[in-house]
């Protein structure tokens, strides 16, 4: 079973057994949300919003408050930034401020290529800073339903940080930390994809990689692999899919590098809004520019290395 339909499945079972409902713009429309809503009625609980997406947020955030556990589909993680206000002010923090439950499940669907400035990119590392919500970041069915499992047995928000390009797996994704390595990969999002590509590449010019997928963002979980790694390799490197600047690379960069107390750096979006032409794209990092970023990482650690006197080019 594919992660798009994993969550279709979850979605329809969820409304017609645990007094749930789905909120959403264009959630009944065609390739909208890949495929991840069931064909439902308004009756059977699924609910049409206008575009007006501060007004759908408040919607949904107030159907929590009233008792209902209700689904709220974000389909260009971009428009996090119109729906933060009721998501991060209200629901975040109704236990704090008035000690009232809000069971909010937040489907936030990430998409990148042609789409322009505003719909673009993940957006996870921006509720990263607000208290009150968890973050995860699944890629796969069984990590997908490891934050639904959260949502049902808590009656606290979650935000889910979904990408398109994660609806059609059909499979898990294992660490990979066997056998000596140059250097540890935390991979985050679509980021995972890409750096599995560039862990290729690398192996052929002798640059051997362990990768660790990153799916707990906040709290984020510090799985035994990232030390066990970087005990062996000494150097890390978080790859995101949201921007490198002030968002959940650097942030969680820094957490493991604490933690360990080994060096560890980020790469992520670039410090630039996405146009609609395909030269002016801002995606995650490619495998080219993760291939280029470890050679230089790899490089500043030890320049006497002759496999990386590349000089890194975003």
């Amino acid at each position: 079973m594919t992660l798009a339909e994993t969550i279709q499945q979850a979605t329809r079972n969820h409304l017609e057994r645990d007094n749930g409902l789905l909120f959403g713009q264009c959630v009944t429309a065609v390739g909208w949300v890949g495929g991840t809503v069931p064909e439902m009625t308004e009756e059977e609980g699924i609910v049409e919003l206008s575009m007006a997406d501060v007004a759908g947020a408040g919607v949904t955030v107030g159907a929590a408050l009233m008792g209902r556990r209700p689904i709220y589909v974000i389909r260009y993680q971009g428009f996090m930034w119109y729906n933060a206000a009721p998501i991060l002010n209200y629901a975040a923090k109704s236990k704090d401020l008035w000690n009232v439950p809000c069971p909010l499940f937040v489907r936030s669907i990430a998409m990148e290529g042609q789409i322009g400035p505003v719909a673009s990119a993940s957006h996870h590392g921006m509720v990263m800073r607000m208290p009150g919500i968890p973050v995860m970041a699944p890629m796969t069915p069984a990590e997908w339903l490891e934050g639904w499992r959260w949502f049902l047995e808590h009656d606290d928000p979650i935000y889910m940080s979904e990408h398109r390009r994660g609806f059609p797996i059909d499979y898990e994704m294992e660490d990979e930390i066997s056998g000596p390595a140059d250097i540890t990969l935390i991979a985050i999002s679509a980021a995972r994809l890409n750096a599995l590509e560039a862990i290729e590449q690398l192996s052929r010019e002798g640059i051997r990689c362990h990768l660790v997928h990153a799916v707990w963002l906040k709290p984020f979980l510090l799985k035994d692999s990232i030390p066990d790694s970087l005990d062996q390799t000494g150097l890390g490197l978080v790859i995101d899919s949201d921007f490198e600047v002030a968002a959940a690379g650097r942030s969680i960069a820094y957490e493991v590098m604490h933690e360990t107390g080994h060096p560890v750096h980020a790469l992520g979006l670039e410090d630039r809004s996405a146009g609609f032409a395909t030269r002016h794209d801002n995606g995650t990092p490619t495998a080219e520019q993760i291939v280029r970023m470890v050679r230089h990482t790899i490089g500043q650690q030890n320049p006497t290395n002759p496999r990386s006197t590349d000089h890194f080019q975003p």
